[in-house]
């Protein structure tokens, strides 16, 4: 099992960043390899991705979600093996420090040798660059889901 962890501090309020990070279906506008994302209920998305010329696709559950807190995940079914949880802390009315950590179970000799490399790190660490450009140039989030999910499973 691989881990990443990021945290990158965006210049936005602790709810504008929780509430973009609920808007799974944008986040192929600032997660490189990420095509498209489509959220099937309220705990349940379908995710297509292509990474190094492999192309996935895959669902993942939320866990565990807490408004302007954290929100949780992992992959259900298929061949991608994953989970996460991304935490939001308020540094003041206007600063916000968002707080990654994905582990992941590379499936192939290529995956693997890419995790031994640092490109899963050093893509988390752009996605999370690209999402305080995207969150801070808008300046307000595309939309919020305020629920709060406990363990659905």
């Amino acid at each position: 099992m691989s881990q990443v962890q990021e945290s990158i501090d965006v210049d936005v309020p602790v709810s504008t960043a929780y509430n973009q990070w609920t808007q799974f279906e944008s986040f192929p506008q600032f997660m490189e390899g990420v095509e498209s994302i489509t959220q099937v209920t309220d705990t349940l998305n379908r995710w297509v991705t292509t990474v190094g010329g492999q192309r996935r696709e895959f669902n993942t559950e939320i866990t565990e979600q807490h408004p302007d807190e954290r929100i949780a995940w992992r992959s259900v079914g298929g061949d991608v093996k994953q989970a996460g949880v991304v935490t939001f802390h308020r540094l003041s009315d206007t600063t916000t420090r968002v707080m990654i950590q994905i582990d992941w179970e590379p499936s192939d000799a290529k995956e693997k040798v890419g995790s031994a490399l640092g490109f899963d790190t050093r893509q988390v660490k752009a996605d999370a660059a690209r999402f305080k450009e995207f969150i801070e140039s808008r300046g307000v989030e595309s939309g919020a889901w305020r629920g709060d999910v406990e363990n659905p499973s």
